[in-house]
């Protein structure tokens, strides 16, 4: 086979190949007992008592699992399916389905672990780029929502 063809065979497996996952993981430290922190996490329609960009956060379901709709304090709105759940573990994961944030297939986990006399809180997303963003511009607006999102449950479960 002629080296053009083969140059070009590759060119289009690779152009083909779907875009590597990204993600990020933010934790924190909060000086209160886990459960304190999971009462002020957990519940999955709460995010606004604790997140500072949710005005509101609305409770509807889907083929039987529960789905959030966020109204952003900008007026975006986001639209997320719940995935799993697991109280006694602390932890719960989602996937948006809708949203005007550069990502593309966001699953992500929040949870909570015991860490010395307080706990430890971490959210973890997995996600692509959005058409017409950059990897940069995805991973910095997921980690600025965790980081103020963190934030804010460590206020509110001191």
């Amino acid at each position: 086979m002629p080296k053009a063809l083969l140059y070009a065979a590759g060119f289009a497996t690779a152009a083909a190949a779907p875009a590597l996952a990204l993600t990020v993981t933010k934790s924190t430290e909060i000086p209160a007992a886990p459960a304190k922190v999971w009462a002020a996490v957990g519940d999955f329609c709460g995010i606004a008592d604790w997140h500072p960009a949710i005005a509101k956060c609305e409770l509807s379901s889907k083929n039987g699992r529960p789905i959030r709709t966020l109204t952003l304090k900008d007026g975006g709105v986001l639209v997320e399916e719940l995935i799993k759940r697991d109280d006694k573990a602390m932890a719960y994961s989602y996937a948006i389905l809708e949203s005007p944030l550069p990502v593309a297939a966001y699953r992500s986990t929040i949870e909570v672990k015991p860490k010395g006399s307080g706990s430890l809180l971490t959210w973890t997303g997995t996600f692509k780029k959005a058409r017409g963003s950059d990897n940069a511009k995805a991973q910095d607006s997921i980690a600025g929502i965790y980081d103020a999102g963190l934030k804010g449950v460590a206020d509110k479960a001191k």
